[in-house]
């Protein structure tokens, strides 16, 4: 099993791509950044392809995606199949990739998979000691069989220890919820910027924290949260206690 903790750009693209209609770096690039396959629907795409000016080989390989302990767990996963999983592109080219479903749709809560594209180097990059030189991580949602319809359901809190104040989400809903644009304002005055684009994601039944940035004191008293969830503003604002352990 790989276990790594999400990292403020909750594991979208790695080595300084950006995230946009598509994910992009050193000539690579992948859309969409992010898939959902409906109960009804066992396939979808995914498009790959070569800005640069030379050839170059890519790879993608399937991980279940599940959370525990407040961290990312990916584990090699047969649950969904890519066709291809490796090609190779020329400038300017394009293939698209295959995501399958293997098996049926889950039955209450979504099930979730990254699947990570990596630019795979030539001989002498190896040599150089280059496992990769491009990597994607896209999320792929599975929906739940039955009426499709998926909520997300959170708990919000503040914690506070030595290492400082951190932001705890709970998700006791069946569809994940992905973290965005996060701002506290202090009951005593004063916002403090925590997240101008991605945080990260809360899977269901999941618990994730982040640790906050800036002074103890700006949160010591609580305050209210603003965020977008799954791209929607929270309305009204979450209004948090003061940190407790």
């Amino acid at each position: 099993m790989t276990t790594f903790r999400t990292l403020g750009f909750a594991l979208a693209v790695t080595l300084g791509a950006l995230q946009s209609g598509g994910a992009s770096a050193a000539g690579l690039q992948v859309a969409p950044i992010s898939l959902t396959l409906e109960a009804g629907r066992g396939a979808d795409g995914l498009w790959l392809s070569n800005t640069g000016d030379a050839p170059l080989n890519a790879q993608v390989r399937v991980f279940h995606w599940t959370q525990a302990e407040g961290e990312d767990r990916l584990e090699a996963s047969r649950g969904l199949v890519v066709s291809p999983p490796m090609l190779k592109l020329e400038p300017g080219g394009r293939q698209l990739v295959r995501v399958i479903r293997t098996g049926a749709p889950p039955g209450r809560n979504e099930d979730a998979f990254r699947l990570l594209v990596d630019e795979v180097p030539d001989e002498s990059a190896l040599k150089a000691g280059l496992n990769f030189l491009v990597r994607h991580s896209v999320p792929v949602f599975v929906a739940p069989a039955g009426d499709g319809k998926t909520v997300t359901q959170l708990s919000w809190s503040l914690r506070g220890d030595a290492a400082g104040p951190r932001l705890e989400v709970a998700n006791a809903g069946s569809m994940h919820a992905q973290l965005a644009s996060l701002s506290f304002t202090g009951r005593t005055g004063g916002t403090v910027a925590i997240s101008d684009g991605l945080l990260g994601y809360v899977l269901p039944g999941s618990t994730m924290h982040w640790p906050l940035k800036g002074e103890a004191s700006a949160f010591a008293q609580g305050g209210q949260l603003s965020a977008r969830i799954n791209g929607e503003p929270l309305a009204p604002p979450i209004d948090l206690a003061a940190p407790r352990p």
